[in-house]
Formats: C-alpha cells, structure tokens, sequence
C-alpha cells in the first residue's frame, strides 16, 4: 500500500506560481512513476504531467513550457511547479503512483484556484 500527500494548493492570481507537492510512503519511491492529474468542475480528469523512475519527463500540451515535473527520491516527493498559471488551470491537482501494471494509487487532491 502506497499513501499519497499533496499539499501547496491555494489561490493565485493569474500570472502567478504555485509548486505543489506530493509526499509518498513506502521504501521504493524510486522505482515509482509518478504522475500528475488535475479536474476541473463539471469535467473529466486529464492527464498533466508525469515523470518516470530515470527522471524522464512528459506533459500535456496546455502546460508545456509552463510546469516542470521533478522528483526527490531522498524525501520520497515529486513535484509540480506551476507557473504563468491561467484560470482554466483551476482544478483539483491529484498525484498518482504508478508502482507495477494495474498497482496505481492516487492521493486525496489539493485544490488549486486561479483567479483572472
């Protein structure tokens, strides 16, 4: 079992950063994918950014250029720096452990609120 702690959400004016984190449990945090998704109301979760055991990165296209995914695998955290943040980036944030096929845990959410 995996347990998943986000936390650095809050509200922003646009234009403005936030770097969110996600603690994780657990002994072999390095040999993790982690993910990060977010939903907005009334919409499906998406797919934001994810990095990979050897520190490989991908994200969505709404926020290239603008977040950066990292991890530290000594704190067993990964990381979501958000900047140039827009209003359609409010949602929910969620992170996700992706420990073997079909083992995935998520955490609770921190809620990120852009204003215009």
């Amino acid at each position: 079992q995996v347990q998943l702690v986000e936390s650095g959400g809050g509200l922003v004016q646009a234009g403005g950063s936030l770097r969110l984190s996600c603690a994780a449990s657990g002994r072999t945090f390095s040999a993790y994918a982690m993910h990060w998704f977010r939903q907005a109301p009334g919409k499906e979760r998406e797919f934001v950014a994810a990095i990979s055991r050897s520190s490989s990165t991908n994200y969505a296209d709404s926020v290239k250029g603008r977040f950066t995914i990292s991890r530290d695998n000594a704190k067993n955290t990964v990381y979501l720096q958000m900047n140039s943040l827009k209003p359609e980036d409010t949602a929910v944030y969620y992170c996700k452990a992706v420990v073997a096929p079909s083992y995935e845990y998520w955490g609770q959410g921190t809620q990120v609120t852009v204003s215009s």
